[in-house]
């Protein structure tokens, strides 16, 4: 049973729980409920995984915005075509210390979803991300990106528009800044849609997110033309936090309540604020220079090693 299918199951069972008064009833109900629980959550798989980071209820970019920063001022636009809503930027204050703060942004509700193209960024948003960059670099700004697309717009009008270009020029431009920057997978970390925010010091991920070359429904169709097989995709692909961070992609882990996060769970603010805080303590006393030669030797270290 996949970890979706014991939820909705525990779901109808809370509302089992609810109608029925008979004791015994409600014994074999609870007895049940604490079965699932124990082996949905004791033997987590990688789709399930997937699943998780795509929750809607799950925080987004927002919710670390107004939580873990403060004086939080977004700027708009690419300076070229028009404002792209499914990146959202801006200037803002981390204990008093002056940051860049850049993000995909999901929806929460269909309107939402709609507005934000599903975290979907076209040109437009990844040339507004490296605006902000820029100008983040100009005032020697931390950068902090947080992640969280199944990939870039795939449209004919945002491949007109210069999406491979867009990403590229990030990719090239981000490995030049001489400023920290650290870059967190808060969901799914889809593709080059991703990395177009992700080429930085330190990589960080959530428990329960995701990162990988395309989704596992993708992967499957590519590899077997049968989206059907994703969770078998999703344990060849490695995409799980654990997966990377063992390969030593990723820097750091933030672990999550069993069930995974939502917007109540304030415990990961204040941890990953407090991570933030000593982290940039230590990348802020590097030069340009430093910076710049250090995250090269990183990424030559993570080709070799996703090579082997």
């Amino acid at each position: 049973m996949s970890l979706q299918q014991a939820e909705d199951r525990i779901r109808q069972l809370d509302r089992e729980l609810a109608d029925t008064e008979d004791n015994d009833r409600r014994r074999e109900l609870l007895q049940e409920k604490s079965r699932l629980l124990s082996e949905a959550y004791g033997n987590i798989s990688a789709y399930d995984r997937v699943y998780l980071a795509r929750k809607p209820a799950r925080p987004g970019v927002r919710d670390y915005i107004n939580r873990i920063f403060t004086d939080f001022f977004e700027q708009h636009g690419d300076r070229l075509m028009h404002d792209d809503p499914a990146i959202i930027g801006g200037i803002a204050s981390l204990e008093g210390l002056p940051v860049t703060v850049i993000g995909h942004r999901k929806g929460k509700t269909l309107e939402e979803n709609l507005k934000f193209n599903f975290g979907m960024p076209n040109p437009e948003g990844y040339r507004k991300a490296l605006r902000l960059m820029k100008q983040a670099e100009k005032f020697r700004r931390p950068i902090i990106t947080f992640i969280d697309t199944p990939g870039a717009y795939p449209g004919l009008e945002s491949e007109m528009h210069g999406q491979g270009e867009a990403i590229a020029r990030n990719l090239m431009e981000m490995g030049s800044l001489t400023v920290p920057v650290i870059a967190i997978v808060i969901g799914e970390g889809g593709s080059g849609g991703a990395l177009a925010l992700s080429v930085a010091d330190r990589i960080w991920m959530l428990e329960n997110s995701v990162y990988s070359i395309l989704s596992p429904e993708g992967f499957a169709s590519i590899l077997w033309k049968d989206a059907s097989r994703a969770r078998e995709a999703a344990e060849l692909m490695k995409l799980t936090a654990y997966d990377l961070y063992n390969r030593g992609i990723v820097d750091r882990l933030f672990g999550e309540p069993a069930g995974g996060l939502d917007e109540s769970s304030r415990s990961i603010y204040e941890r990953m604020k407090n991570a933030l805080i000593t982290e940039l303590g230590v990348l802020t006393k590097l030069s340009g220079r430093a910076l710049v030669e250090q995250r090269y030797k990183k990424y030559r270290r993570i080709g070799d090693c996703t090579s082997d």
